[in-house]
């Protein structure tokens, strides 16, 4: 029997480590973008600033989703072009 071929004992577990620090990231991103605001608006005393916090984080969580979908296509390429289905 050919052990190549056979997958690694854990990969399932770490791919689903690292599905789980995607989430984790994007609730982490949001939480300090909003403690962001919640420090603007202390400081400055204007209630919209604290927006500003919560956008930046909710953008943090969207450049982090993008990163993991980039890493993804990547690593999907690479599978592709050792089993030659692309070039």
């Amino acid at each position: 029997m050919n052990n190549n071929l056979q997958e690694p004992k854990y990969k399932k577990t770490f791919e689903g480590i690292e599905s789980l620090s995607l989430g984790i990231s994007m609730v982490v991103a949001v939480i300090i973008g909003v403690a962001i605001g919640i420090g603007l608006k202390t400081l400055t005393g204007l209630t919209w600033t604290l927006w500003i916090g919560v956008f930046l984080g909710i953008a943090s969580a969207i450049n982090n989703v993008y990163r993991a979908y980039k890493k993804q296509l990547r690593e999907f390429d690479e599978i592709a072009k050792e089993r030659g289905l692309i070039d």
